[in-house]
């Protein structure tokens, strides 16, 4: 076939194609509803055959029976057509076919209609996936960034209750456990968990009530006006943290709680910032060479590469580097989104050495402590008191406290690589996560690189 016959048109069809559509009428209506001679046959055959062998060739034509007229007369009508190319006997073919034959033209013309309906159809669908698409993807993106603020805000609203109160906290946790550093961090952390607990679920109420009086005052007043709705809680978080005061008689029966039912510390006003560390918000962004970074990633050791199961979680141990002053993380996936998120981990590191732990979702995973790490309101696991007083004899099972950097949210990270940085807030070890809790049956081929920056 020569070259150029697959850009040969006719009829508004490739040549091939209209060929292929003439062959098939021919063979389904032959004797049907196409009725042709003898001569008219022989003829069609011939173009078929000089397109399909090329001209005829006596030398390699296989001998034919002294009684087999048909295939003589079919030997001759192809040697008639000479030399011509294959393109031409295709256009042979479906010319013949055309004047012999007037239904032949109306059906080319309604397998193009069908073709063009068909194709208008397909751009149609296929523009309505890309527009629910992109407006997944929007609302996805307006999510992950509406869920940050407001987790932002409960950590700046916590931070500053956790400032407010660290000094009392740590006299009381001195005075628990002296000279014990590790153990009065665990119970600092506890009071501070119970303090910040204890104010939201105030809050919560103060809030509801507010919203029961605003009901029945809208119930008695009936009218037709719409009131735009608000999220009490979101809207008391912004209040909070613009003024951050706690009024004093309330944060004085909370120490009370808190301390001892026997006590009273009195506050120190005068503490010394320093003694407390206000974490700053990790920077994150996005870059699209992603297919470059994973060959990269797969032609180092091996170790940057894991396959992380259906409904595990992967935690990335990476201690803080007495000569960085921040750390650095690239990660990206095969085919599917994973959850990610990083916590830092307030201990002394025993080593340099980055380590990956693997732990499925119903496991309690020795190396975090998610009655720590959870972001939900609802952070208790059990009472205060109860852990206090087993304090002492479980000394052996305490874990060091653990702050939020990233909340875990899932991350379309196989379009494109997560890339970001956070400045050490003192010496601990970053936990990175991946968590692929969610997926029943997918497992998820995660490439990653970690590493600090002086």
């Amino acid at each position: 076939m020569d070259k150029n016959v697959d850009e040969l048109e006719k009829w508004g069809f490739p040549l091939v194609e209209l060929y292929r559509m003439a062959l098939q009428f021919y063979k389904q209506n032959s004797g049907k509803a196409l009725h042709l001679s003898y001569e008219d046959n022989l003829k069609l055959i011939a173009f078929k055959q000089q397109q399909t062998c090329g001209p005829f060739d006596p030398k390699t034509a296989p001998d034919l029976g002294v009684l087999d007229v048909i295939g003589k007369d079919r030997r001759m009508h192809w040697a008639a057509l000479g030399d011509i190319s294959r393109e031409q006997a295709m256009e042979g073919f479906i010319d013949l076919l055309d004047s012999m034959c007037s239904a032949f033209r109306p059906y080319v013309e309604a397998v193009r209609k069908n073709r063009d309906e068909t194709l208008k159809e397909e751009l149609k669908r296929m523009e309505k996936e890309k527009l629910e698409k992109e407006r997944k993807e929007r609302e996805q993106q307006e999510l992950l960034e509406e869920g940050y603020k407001e987790e932002m805000q409960r950590r700046q609203l916590q931070d500053a209750l956790n400032k407010q109160t660290y000094q009392q906290f740590k006299t009381y946790a001195e005075k628990q456990f002296p000279g014990n550093p590790e153990q009065q961090a665990v119970l600092i952390h506890q009071l501070q968990q119970e303090h910040y607990h204890q104010y939201m679920q105030q809050l919560h109420m103060q809030n509801h009530n507010v919203i029961g009086e605003s009901s029945a005052t809208a119930n008695n007043n009936n009218n037709s006006s719409t009131t735009e709705h608000k999220n009490p809680s979101q809207d008391a978080l912004t209040a909070d943290l613009a003024k951050l005061a706690i009024d004093e008689q309330q944060h004085q029966q909370q120490q009370h709680h808190l301390l001892d039912e026997n006590q009273q510390l009195q506050q120190n006003h005068n503490s010394d910032d320093d003694d407390y560390v206000l974490i700053q918000p990790a920077k994150i962004w996005t870059r699209p060479d992603i297919e470059e970074f994973k060959a990269e990633v797969s032609a180092g050791d091996g170790d940057g590469v894991i396959t992380i199961g259906h409904g595990d979680t992967v935690t990335v141990r990476v201690p803080t580097n007495m000569n960085g002053k921040s750390i650095f993380w690239e990660f990206a996936t095969d085919n599917y989104d994973i959850g990610f998120g990083i916590y830092f981990e307030w201990s002394k590191p025993v080593s340099q050495e980055v380590t990956v732990h693997v732990s499925d979702s119903d496991d309690d995973d020795e190396f975090l402590d998610e009655d720590y790490l959870s972001t939900n309101e609802d952070l208790e696991c059990g009472s205060l008191a109860n852990e206090r007083s087993n304090l002492a004899n479980n000394t052996s099972s305490m874990k060091p406290p653990i702050s939020i950097i990233v909340p875990i949210y899932r991350r379309e990270c196989f379009n494109e690589v997560y890339v970001g940085s956070h400045s050490y807030p003192g010496e601990g070890v970053y936990l990175l996560k991946f968590d692929n809790s969610y997926s029943i049956w997918r497992s998820k081929t995660l490439y990653y690189r970690v590493y600090y920056e002086r």
